[in-house]
């Protein structure tokens, strides 16, 4: 009994904190403020016209960055971004450590904090940890590997493909999400880890409720769900990597196995690295699938000239992670005092680097809100981020995207859209969780 009460209690304790943090932000929101618009409906569901405004105000004479009264700075251009996330002086962590976005940073927006309640590795590394455990995951992305999980991706692509279009034909449409975009990526990963057998449907959802946890904990529900994913994956994953060490083969679970019996890494530094890898390339790859799809298909001409030629599956996808990227925005906190774009930043000042704002800039892309499938990309996008922490499965991702976007042309050349998609609402993640469509 006195464990029913200590848990009621808490989860009383914790409702009353995040209603107090979502109704003080919505109220900054509703003001003006545009920073705490990113965090809330209704801004978060086109989250465009507000970066369109931070962008404005940034770069109108006597601006800059903007500074929001929830403690954060926000950068919206291209040029400002890039330079962050390339200054060594800025980090994923405060350099005092503590809390990340901490003070009233970490008090807002539609849960306990704006990014994740949970170790993901290499995003909440900065160097020396960050370059000693992206080495151990390195080889999992060589060339030589890249083949193998094309291979895997062309298959498994062709057998979704195969059973959606045969739904269509008997039910009048499929569900592009539910059907092709999310478990492709889960069977890639599972070559990527060497995941016997996996459980399709439970590794999706772990996969989705670890990546709602990046937009913070919205209530005593969501955090034992969180806990309750995190708890799953980190015992299986921790079977596996038993298996690796007494008996490994050259997936990235037997290359930590090996780091860990070398000294090079700890068990819960493996565990961790290979948790980012099940939630960063399953979420992020079945948002790029879906933006690319609904914008191909929103665009008059575009879905017909990838069905005639498929060959434009990649510049589709690059387009894609220009136009809507499938993560919108990262963190830096400045190392030393400093100054961006003429404002200045204290040491463990938090900033937002809004990747999908600097991906539309029109001093870099011209005509920038407009999908182009033919567009010569003018400057890089910042869809993977940058620097040392330039996205390590920038390759897979855009490889499954390309596979996906290319057989989907080859084989459902008169693909359309078969009614409303259902969007996710969210302030990091960005893609539809139900797309349906007929082939």
């Amino acid at each position: 009994m006195d464990v029913v009460v200590s848990r009621l209690v808490e989860d009383a304790v914790l409702a009353a904190r995040i209603g107090a943090m979502r109704a003080g932000g919505l109220a900054l929101a509703v003001g003006g403020d545009r920073v705490a618009r990113l965090l809330h409906r209704p801004w978060r569901r086109d989250p465009y016209p507000v970066y369109a405004e931070l962008r404005a105000a940034q770069t109108r004479p006597g601006g800059g960055p903007v500074r929001s009264r929830i403690g954060i700075t926000a950068l919206a251009t291209h040029a400002s971004c890039e330079a962050v996330l390339r200054d060594r002086r800025f980090g994923v962590q405060p350099a005092g450590g503590g809390s990340r976005l901490g003070g009233r940073a970490a008090e807002t927006g539609d849960g306990g904090s704006l990014l994740e309640p949970l170790d993901l590795s290499l995003l909440t590394l900065d160097p020396p940890d960050h370059t000693r455990l992206r080495r151990l995951a390195q080889p999992a992305f060589a060339p030589r590997r890249l083949a193998h999980y094309r291979t895997v991706a062309e298959r498994v692509t062709g057998e979704l493909l195969d059973a959606a279009v045969a739904r269509s034909r008997t039910e009048g449409r499929f569900d592009l999400v539910r059907d092709l975009a999310s478990p492709l990526p889960i069977a890639v990963i599972s070559a990527l880890l060497d995941v016997p057998e996996v459980d399709d449907e439970r590794f999706a959802r772990w996969g989705r409720a670890l990546g709602t946890a990046l937009d913070g904990v919205r209530s005593p529900t969501h955090a034992r769900e969180l806990a309750d994913a995190r708890t799953a994956l980190r015992s299986m994953l921790a079977g596996l990597l038993d298996q690796r060490r007494a008996d490994p083969g050259e997936d990235v679970l037997s290359a930590l196995a090996t780091a860990v019996d070398g000294d090079g890494a700890t068990v819960d530094e493996a565990l961790a690295l290979a948790q980012l890898l099940l939630v960063a390339g399953f979420e992020t790859t079945t948002n790029l699938i879906g933006n690319a799809v609904q914008a191909l298909q929103r665009t008059p001409g575009h879905w017909a000239a990838l069905a005639a030629d498929p060959g434009l599956a990649a510049a589709a996808v690059e387009e894609t992670l220009r136009f809507d990227p499938p993560v919108q925005l990262t963190a830096r906190f400045a190392h030393e005092d400093l100054e961006v774009d003429g404002v200045p930043l204290r040491r463990d000042s938090g900033v937002l680097v809004l990747l999908a704002a600097a991906n539309r800039d029109p001093a870099v892309h011209p005509d920038p809100d407009r999908f182009d499938l033919h567009r010569e990309q003018a400057a890089p996008h910042l869809a993977f981020s940058g620097g040392v922490h330039y996205c390590l499965g920038a390759p897979l991702a855009r490889l499954e995207g390309e596979v996906a976007l290319r057989v989907l042309a080859e084989r459902a050349p008169r693909l359309r859209l078969a009614g409303r998609a259902v969007p996710r609402v969210a302030t990091v993640l960005r893609g539809p969780l139900s797309l349906p469509v007929t082939a």
